[in-house]
């Protein structure tokens, strides 16, 4: 292991896999089931994760699906329960916006959107949050997980958004920037983390990968 992989925390972020069974309605902070039938791509990601990482989901069931599918390709899961399972690293609620067809909304010009997301990132759906409020949960967790795996590898297995989330705290730019990355199901994206040295008094996080299919 070479000196800057042993004092790096890398993070793999996993977008889930994709979710067919809403007809095109928008899920958001729903829970529906994921199709892990995408066998390739799983056997893909069972090759390109690392051994010995810590494992971290959120609370939806697509993430622990697809972390159970990546298992059944081939790729040693750590034991059920010791894995993480983070609530603030869930999916943007869109409120009463979910379960409504996307072609609908996005007819009509109920609220102000983004080119790339369903909502500008500081408007909150009714009964919902903004993207700008996903980033401000996603941070700490990202700070503390980083800070208590220190050096190791984490897998994350979440959500277009809160990816995106985690790409505009590593590059410290403006939400409405993060939705330009595309984030596509089952694709691994990577941030590290590298801890203040004697010559770089302080720390930094360096993206090494975005959006990269396991195939």
């Amino acid at each position: 292991m070479s000196q800057e992989a042993a004092t790096t925390t890398r993070w793999w972020w996993v977008r889930h896999a994709p979710v067919t069974s809403e007809g095109g309605r928008i899920y958001g902070a729903g829970d529906p089931p994921a199709d892990v039938s995408d066998v390739e791509s799983f056997s893909g990601l069972a090759r390109l994760l690392p051994r010995d990482a810590v494992w971290v989901t959120s609370h939806l069931q697509r993430t622990h699906q697809t972390m159970a599918a990546v298992g059944a390709a081939g790729y040693a899961l750590p034991e059920v329960g010791t894995q993480g399972v983070e609530i603030d690293l869930g999916e943007q609620s869109f409120g009463e916006l979910q379960g409504r067809p996307r072609h609908e909304i996005f007819a009509t010009v109920e609220f102000q959107r983004h080119r790339f997301w369903l909502t500008a990132p500081e408007v909150a759906p009714p009964g919902g949050e903004s993207f700008q409020d996903l980033l401000g949960r996603v941070t700490p967790v990202v700070e503390r997980l980083t800070h208590e795996y220190a050096r190791r590898d984490v897998i994350c297995v979440a959500h277009g958004g809160t990816i995106r989330a985690a790409l505009a705290h590593a590059l410290d730019i403006p939400a409405a920037k993060a939705l330009h990355f595309q984030i596509d199901n089952l694709s691994v994206t990577r941030i590290d983390h590298h801890p203040a040295e004697e010559n770089w008094p302080d720390p930094a996080w360096q993206v090494v990968m975005v959006n990269r299919r396991p195939r």
